[in-house]
């Protein structure tokens, strides 16, 4: 619930938050709650989301609301707004007041946002030292909405949101690792069985047929556990 927290109570949500994130089974997870702390302990925070830039494409990985969705998506028709600047940019953090007075910076998004019901917006890129994820982005269906003290909050939020986010894309890369590897290692032993060979040339058979197919070792073990089959064994 927002409301304005005294340094002592805005520490222990932020450390509730971070818990949390920390305790979420996957990525989109993590997402998901990273824009729903952002209404909780934001103020004036009444909508929240998570984009990235393709290069000019615009994906939303997470969104609290439609509007959110609705705002990526013109954002990414018209090639401009503030989410995309702030991705394409760089730009570390960004609080835009009210949106009525950014129609000469963004001529074909502020007006359309206003249709929207956008009042004011505030948004952070998500990046540890060596990595960019995209940016968060809060708004306000009111003009005036987000204050320093919304900045520094949103500032702290996204903060341990970036590590938190960190942390999950690694845990899903080790877990996804490991399948791979399971896999491998069951497609090896049925290569071994059918044509007693050893492991080391099981493995070079997985390799030749993945070169061949043009197709990712793992896929190709999968098929082999699947079916029984090597694809394009003749």
């Amino acid at each position: 619930m927002q409301g304005k927290r005294d340094p002592e109570e805005l520490a222990t949500a932020l450390a509730h938050m971070a818990r949390d994130l920390l305790t979420q089974p996957s990525v989109q997870d993590t997402l998901d709650r990273i824009g729903h702390h952002a209404t909780e302990l934001v103020d004036g925070c009444t909508d929240a989301g998570i984009l990235v830039l393709d290069g000019t494409r615009v994906r939303t990985l997470s969104a609290t609301s439609s509007l959110v969705e609705h705002s990526d998506r013109l954002q990414g028709e018209c090639g401009e707004g503030p989410c995309f600047d702030a991705v394409r940019d760089r730009q570390e953090v960004y609080r835009i007041p009210d949106m009525t007075d950014t129609v000469d910076r963004w001529p074909r998004f502020a007006p359309k946002a206003r249709d929207l019901g956008i009042g004011s917006m505030m948004g952070f890129l998500l990046f540890t030292e060596d990595e960019r994820y995209g940016a968060l982005d809060l708004y306000s269906t009111d003009p005036d909405a987000f204050n320093e003290r919304s900045e520094q909050v949103g500032w702290l939020l996204a903060s341990h949101a970036a590590v938190a986010l960190a942390s999950a894309q690694h845990d899903a890369q080790l877990r996804d690792a490991i399948a791979t590897r399971q896999e491998i290692g069951e497609a090896m032993g049925i290569l071994m069985e059918r044509y007693k060979i050893s492991e080391r040339q099981a493995f070079a058979v997985l390799v030749e047929a993945s070169q061949r197919q043009n197709t990712k070792l793992r896929e190709i073990a999968g098929t082999v556990t699947a079916t029984g089959e090597l694809p394009g064994a003749r």
